[in-house]
């Protein structure tokens, strides 16, 4: 098991591993224990009561946080004619159709969201090993496969973040920047929780939401009192 730093150590003693905090609280200390030199992301991990293993029990959305994540995404967008100028208007750092598609098979990468109309999709899943291994394939359930391709850019400019169950049945999402006003932190993550609520499976029994705990990038977990 790796060691973790003096930085960290120091930290760790500003959290009780065994108390479980007022949201509030919870952000504070975890403002107080980043001690890295750069703005650190703020990360909520969420354990849910279902069997991620099971179809009926997988959890996924989106949702928009109201404070966004403090990071500006880059978005490409794969349409044509006017869907192509809608997404331009929106703000879309790269638009294009099939020179992006050979862009990509050449190995670009340089975007972390993609967009694309539907009548787009027969040509965009020529890319599915490559953008599917990253994470970056279009999806309807997220949103990013639409005909509404201005509003889609504008809610991911805008913060809107994609969360999904992993394999060990925890949903990990960031919430935010160090440097937010502790307000903020606290808004985003009971907008992910709300939308954690709602993504409910209609098959999971028992105890739904088991922890919350929240975390900067460089420092200690601090659970949540939900």
């Amino acid at each position: 098991m790796a060691k973790h730093g003096k930085r960290y150590q120091e930290a760790a003693k500003l959290v009780d591993k065994n108390a479980s905090y007022e949201p509030a609280q919870a952000v504070e200390l975890v403002k107080q224990a980043a001690k890295a030199k750069f703005d650190e992301t703020v990360e909520a991990a969420i354990r849910l009561g279902v069997d991620p293993k099971k179809q009926d029990q997988n959890v996924r959305g989106v949702v928009v946080l109201p404070h966004g994540t403090g990071k500006t995404k880059r978005v490409l967008v794969f349409a044509k004619g006017d869907k192509a100028k809608e997404a331009e208007a929106a703000g879309a750092d790269y638009v294009g159709d099939t020179d992006l598609i050979q862009k990509i098979q050449q190995g670009w990468f340089e975007f972390d969201v993609c967009v694309a109309t539907p009548d787009m999709m027969a040509e965009v899943g020529k890319l599915g090993r490559l953008l599917g291994g990253k994470g970056l394939m279009p999806n309807p359930k997220s949103g990013t496969v639409t005909f509404e391709v201005g509003k889609a850019v504008q809610e991911i400019k805008a913060g809107k973040i994609e969360f999904r169950l992993d394999k060990a049945g925890i949903v990990h999402a960031p919430i935010g920047k160090v440097s937010f006003d502790a307000e903020k932190l606290v808004e985003n993550l009971q907008t992910l929780i709300d939308a954690l609520n709602r993504a409910k499976p209609a098959a999971a029994k028992g105890v739904y939401m088991k922890n919350v705990v929240i975390s900067s990038t460089m420092g200690p977990g601090v659970r949540v009192r939900i």
